[in-house]
């Protein structure tokens, strides 16, 4: 499958996924049954975690609850669009996450899902903002956080994103992290 993003290092090195186009377009009415049929792709794949080896995988639970989350139902204009096109790149936000920590189940309805328990973990990608004549002028950045569920296979899954900030960061460098 051909990759619309890629990772690079900002000017303080930290890892970025950069999404290189928008694919689900406006901040209203955002399509979320395009972004889950988007997200379906994903389903069997494996992305290991750099800074720990930890493996996540995609299954099928993720484009339901990616796109029909109570997070999701929340988010309006420029946090909507966001966390849609995002989906551009779970791989990579995978692959570059940090932080990895680990949260109780608090839902009984997750007892059998997430047996054992939840993990959270830090991310952070670009999305262009176009300038005049179709071209990239900039990137704004988000800060994210995915969320994994620890299931009773003991394999974990990538369950959500959520908690998308926009972040005040040093430019983008030309660097790729490889």
């Amino acid at each position: 499958m051909k990759r619309n993003s890629e990772v690079v290092q900002d000017d303080e090195g930290k890892r970025i996924v950069v999404i290189h186009n928008i694919q689900f377009k406006g901040r209203q009415n955002i399509d979320w049954d395009s972004v889950e049929n988007y997200i379906r792709r994903y389903i069997g794949q494996f992305v290991e975690i750099m800074d720990t080896g930890d493996i996540v995988y995609l299954g099928k639970d993720l484009a339901d609850e990616y796109s029909g989350s109570k997070y999701t139902e929340k988010l309006k204009g420029g946090f909507a669009k966001a966390k849609a096109n995002a989906a551009q790149g779970l791989p990579e936000m995978i692959r570059i996450a940090t932080n990895l920590r680990k949260q109780k189940n608090l839902a009984k309805k997750h007892c059998f899902d997430a047996r054992y328990g939840w993990y959270r973990c830090d991310t952070r990608f670009a999305l262009p903002v176009y300038a005049e004549e179709g071209r990239v002028g900039r990137y704004n950045v988000y800060r994210a956080e995915l969320i994994i569920r620890h299931a009773a296979d003991h394999k974990l899954y990538l369950y959500d994103i959520i908690n998308i900030k926009k972040k005040r960061v040093p430019r983008l460098s030309n660097r790729l992290y490889g």
